[in-house]
């Protein structure tokens, strides 16, 4: 199968090289980091360099970007280059409207969508070990189910387009919430003057314990804040969208808008791009 990646970062790096593995033809295009391209071109993948080359003849073209802004950016870039029969898979974290918009736009054009969000980070990208939640139809499902299986270990048919990226946005409201959760349990536990790495120790044989908890604390008791590589910038963009989809709801919970709140006042702090693992700063050590 021949597969467009579009987005080759932290996870897109780790999708790249187990389609690489298992036999695919991939085409990639330069993203910020260097190293990451030149990693999979030595693996395999032919480098190209505009998006138009990397549409033309592809079977697939994997999205794993930053936000639906930037989805809806790339088709429009390469709609003059899309053909009947073609794919695009939506990897990134999207607005469910957004992926809504964009199928229907794409199938005038006899091109297939699918939104196909990933639960895990880079580790379980690399790994192969992603979960993925994809909203398509039936048969779009059918025919990406073989590239998805690459990369994932769980593969979720949520329903038609839309309720894959929805599903995320509900993954990702947990996932939030424990992070801001547990910044601020340990400011607290600093103004208590309770010492963050026997408390870590108890968390961790309670009900407390989790991936957050030991992505953000363990590493940050060593002095690497860098440990749950997950950038408030995009944390940020997950719960805003998370609000605007259970406000259209009208499922908006107090809760959810303290979350949002709370990392809005975070990026207002300081670098976008830092990872979420930096709130403890202050807070350990």
């Amino acid at each position: 199968m021949k597969i467009g990646l579009a987005g080759a970062g932290l996870m897109g790096h780790g999708l790249g090289r187990n389609l690489l593995q298992h036999g695919h033809e991939l085409s990639v295009m330069a993203h910020k980091k260097r190293g990451v391209i030149e990693d999979l071109v030595a693996h395999g993948a032919r480098e190209v360099f505009s998006l138009q080359d990397l549409a033309q003849g592809a079977d697939i073209l994997l999205l794993c970007l930053p936000s639906s802004r930037e989805v809806e950016a790339f088709v429009e870039s390469v709609s003059s280059e899309l053909k009947a029969g073609q794919i695009i898979v939506d990897a990134s974290t999207s607005n469910p409207s957004s992926c809504r918009m964009l199928a229907a736009s794409l199938a005038q054009m006899g091109v297939g969508f699918a939104d196909a969000p990933m639960a895990g980070g880079p580790e379980q990208a690399l790994a192969g070990q992603t979960g993925v939640l994809v909203g398509a139809s039936a048969d779009i499902f059918a025919r990406i189910h073989p590239m998805l299986s690459c990369y994932a270990k769980t593969i979720a048919h949520m329903g038609d387009v839309g309720r894959g990226a929805s599903a995320k946005l509900v993954s990702n409201y947990l996932v939030t919430g424990m992070i801001s959760l547990i910044a601020d349990c340990f400011a607290v536990a600093r103004a208590a003057d309770v010492d963050a790495g026997k408390l870590y120790e108890v968390m961790l044989a309670g009900s407390g314990n989790s991936g957050a908890l030991r992505k953000m604390v363990g590493p940050a008791l060593q002095g690497d804040f860098d440990g749950y590589k997950f950038a408030l910038a995009n944390a940020g963009k997950d719960i805003g969208y998370f609000v605007k989809m259970a406000q259209s709801l009208d499922a908006l919970s107090p809760l959810a808008q303290e979350i949002e709140r709370s990392f809005k006042g975070a990026l207002e702090q300081g670098d976008r791009q830092r990872n979420v693992s930096q709130l403890l700063k202050g807070s350990i050590g």
